[in-house]
Parts: structure tokens; sequence; C-alpha cells
């Protein structure tokens, strides 16, 4: 067969089983639909995805039953089988799937939908984030939850990979010479800088906190998200009220990542839902934080080392708004979300969008970057009023 010649793309599979397809076990949660523009930017995506799993999560108590499905994935097709019986619950040709994110241990799935004519008059809520008046799709968000998140996530990025390069051959084009492998071959030379996971279990960084408060007052503090492309995505302390709770105690700082809060993991949930929580908080009297100190900027190391290997990520306006997984920019630390400071040494906080992107599109060698969540920025320079909860 052509399998032979197939060349090896990152991810965790061999091409040749993805092109028969594998079959991973998952729990299915449920499925909810929202309208999207056909191309949004990756963290655009990403909220729809977030959005997607806090409505289907909503709602579900511990005595759910969950429905245990198989994931089959191939080049070809993704389809979701019932795990007792077999039959085929969901199908989508692999062309359809516009986005996949894995969070923590969740996995969600879009498929944009073809509608009949008639029904697109309908509407559903529109996606956060999403412009008025652009032409919208109706999009299938499936959400599931599995141990191998981040592996089926990969595998369905592999997926695409291994059909783009079938169907660059069935083209005549041969994939070898899109030198695809050399870049793998120095993606897998990098260390993971910015190593998330060893500043995370230095247990000199992780902190538990007990702070006292009065019943009925509020915690004092704004959160803002770390970032997608952080390996543990969670909640930053981005500013405390003076002489509020958290300011009193004197035990946090601004930067802190916020791991849980009495007892409940704020790692990969919303936004939203994180400040619900803390919201939540109102009436009791002693609140326990576990918090990972980190400095308020994230130090960036991008090695590139010629100008042909891109830098997997995009910037609008100072702001990195969408990150390649796996590619040199994710390794450096880059995080979609956060506004770039400095560029090798060098404040970039008033120049301009084009010479940024001109700075970055030039440079070799090892890029340095500081950066901070886009949120923080704006409250630390005073463009934006600090709303506490």
């Amino acid at each position: 067969s052509n399998c032979k010649c197939l060349m090896s793309v990152p991810g965790p599979c061999e091409p040749e089983d993805l092109i028969d397809g594998i079959i991973f076990a998952a729990n299915y949660l449920g499925s909810t639909q929202l309208l999207s523009e056909r191309n949004p930017s990756k963290n655009i995506r990403m909220m729809q995805a977030q959005e997607a799993v806090s409505r289907v999560k909503v709602g579900e108590g511990d005595s759910q039953a969950l429905t245990e499905v198989d994931l089959f994935i191939s080049t070809q097709r993704i389809k979701v089988l019932n795990a007792d019986t077999q039959e085929t619950m969901m199908d989508h040709a692999l062309r359809t799937i516009s986005y996949i994110a894995d969070i923590g241990n969740i996995v969600v799935l879009m498929a944009r939908r073809r509608m009949p004519r008639s029904a697109s008059q309908d509407c559903i809520e529109t996606t956060p984030g999403a412009q008025e008046g652009k032409k919208q799709y109706k999009m299938i968000c499936h959400v599931f939850e599995s141990e191998d998140a981040q592996l089926i996530a990969q595998s369905i990025g592999q997926a695409f990979s291994v059909a783009y390069q079938e169907f660059l051959r069935a083209n005549g084009i041969n994939p070898e010479d899109l030198s695809q492998k050399e870049y793998s071959d120095i993606i897998n030379t990098q260390e993971m800088y910015n190593d998330d996971l060893i500043h995370f279990s230095n247990s000199e960084n992780c902190k538990e906190l007990q702070l006292e408060k009065q019943k009925g007052e509020i915690l004092g503090v704004v959160i803002v998200e770390s970032g997608w492309g952080s390996i543990l995505p969670t909640v930053i302390l981005a500013n405390m009220m003076n002489g509020g709770p958290a300011a009193r105690s004197g035990k946090l700082s601004i930067g802190d990542q916020i791991m849980s809060i009495n007892g409940t993991s704020l790692v990969g949930l919303p936004l939203a839902t994180c400040q619900g929580i803390i919201k939540g908080l109102k009436n009791q009297m002693q609140v326990k934080l576990n918090i990972v100190s980190c400095p308020p900027v994230t130090t960036v190391l991008i090695k590139r080392p010629d100008l042909k290997y891109q830098l997997g990520f995009s910037v609008q306006n100072g702001i990195i708004c969408s990150l390649m997984r796996g590619g040199i920019a994710e390794r450096g630390g880059v995080r979609v979300g956060h506004r770039i400071i400095e560029i090798n040494g060098q404040s970039v906080v008033a120049t301009a969008h084009e010479k940024i992107v001109q700075a970055l599109s030039n440079s070799v060698g090892e890029i340095h970057m500081k950066t901070m969540p886009a949120a923080m920025f704006r409250l630390l320079t005073g463009q934006e009023t600090p709303l506490y909860i």
C-alpha cells in the first residue's frame, strides 16, 4: 500500500493506524449548539469550547448516568459509538470538524452543521466575542470526558495532518518537500522552556492559605485567565482591593495562580465559573486557598533556528491571539490572551502593531519575550477600572 511512504507526522499514533482508524474510550457528557463565524480566532474558539463545557455541565449531579462511548478517529471521519451496543451515535466527516480542545480531562469536539435554508432563521445565543452582522454557522459541540483527553485531541490533530498529506499525494505533490519532518525534528529536540510543571511541582511555590473575613464581605479580588497554552489553565490574581480580606491577609501577591478555593479546583474552568465560585463565598468567614506563587510577568523563550520555521502564533495589537498546538511558541511558554511587554530586552508597550510583527517575523535564534495577561495589563496601567469580587 502507499502507507510505507507516509512521513512521520508528529503525534501519538502511527500514521498507518489513523488511516484504518483508532478507538479511545470516553464518557459522553452531552452536546450543545452555538453560532459561530466561519473562521473565528483561536481564542474565540477556546471561549466557545469553554462555553460548551459550562452549558453541558450545568445541572449535572454525580448521579447522572454517564454514557460510555468509543471514539473512533480516522483520516476520514470521527464516529461516536455506544460502548455497549456499538450503535453509531454520531458520525462526522473529518473535514467538518473545525476545532478540538482539551481542557483537563474534558474534550470538546466542534463540527460545522449544514443548515437547510428554511432553518437558517433560527436564532440561538450567539457565541461570546462574535461580531454582529457576520455570516454565522451552527456549530454542534460534543463534550466528552476521558483520562486520555490530551491524547485524543493530539490524535485528531494528527489525523488532519495525515489526511492533508494523503490529499497532497493524490494531487501529485510530495509532502516531503514541505519539510514538515525537519520542523518536527526541531520541535522534538527542544526542551519545554518555562516548564510550568517544574514550577508547579516545586513545593516551595505551592501554598495553602487560610483567609479570614467578615460574613457578607467580598474577598476583594480581580481574577483573569492564565491564558490558553499554560499547562495548568487556571485563574490569576490580577488585583486586590485596598483593605479587603485578600489584601489584609498579606499572604497573596499579584500574579499568584489560584488552583483551588475551599476544596473546589479551578483548573480548566471558564473564568465566569471561577468568578461565580468566588462570589459564592460572600457569607463564609474562612476561605482556604491553594495557590502557586508566580511572577505576574511570564518569561518566554522561543528557539527559532531559521526563518523558514514558522513561529506558530499570531499577534493583534500586541496581544497574542492564536497559538499553534505543538509549535515552537507553545514550547517556549507563549499564551493566548497575553500582552507582549518586551521583546529581546526592548519594551514594546508603546510600539505600533506593524513594528511588533516585523520584529517577531525577522527574529531568529533565541527570542526572549515577557508577557502578561492582557486584562491584568489594562488593570495595572489604569486603562480599566477593577471590578472586585
